[in-house]
């Protein structure tokens, strides 16, 4: 099964970044759904049952304190050819660091942790430089909001879109 470590959001929070997607310049594309909006600590790829189970019991070793995380600026990859709309997200490295460090008997740890929530994918943009320069008018209200847990997700991939599925949450401290 096709598996990640995420971080998913309260609804007060969707409803600020529906808000700003929005307010997201003419492209052709599509807006990442509500019920899908989350930040990826890390993709782990398709991985078995055993496997699986081995994940789940590292990640409950976990001891993590409840922090604060702020939604501050929007941006885009990459500047040359746009794919992803996204939102930064602070505070989530040294979680994301933890979540590496469990896992290094499975998996690489990440190269570069970019911390950001992808709120449109790009197929499109006729003016990218015209459309760089509404992106950045647009106001970003610092949301601030606690991450009390994490969870292990699964992904199951249609041609419409992608559906995501608990598998485990892990509370913090």
């Amino acid at each position: 099964m096709r598996t990640f470590i995420s971080i998913d959001f309260p609804k007060e929070i969707l409803i600020e970044i529906e808000k700003i997607q929005n307010k997201l310049p003419f492209f052709i594309g599509k807006k990442t759904e509500l019920e899908n909006l989350h930040l990826t600590l890390k993709f782990l790829g398709e991985i078995d049952e055993k496997k699986t189970g081995l994940i789940k019991d590292k990640l409950r070793e976990i001891k993590f304190k409840k922090f604060r995380a702020e939604i501050d600026e929007i941006g885009v990859f990459s500047k040359n050819f746009i794919r992803i709309i996204w939102l930064h997200l602070t505070n989530c490295e040294e979680l994301q660091k933890e979540i590496d460090n469990k896992l290094k008997d499975f998996f690489q740890p990440e190269k570069r942790f970019m911390s950001h929530i992808t709120i449109a994918r790009v197929k499109k943009i006729e003016d990218k430089k015209r459309f760089l320069e509404e992106l950045k008018k647009i106001k970003i209200k610092k949301i601030n909001f606690a991450i009390e847990c994490f969870k292990l997700k699964k992904s199951i991939l249609t041609s419409d879109k992608p559906f995501y599925e608990a598998l485990e949450n892990y509370s913090l401290n």
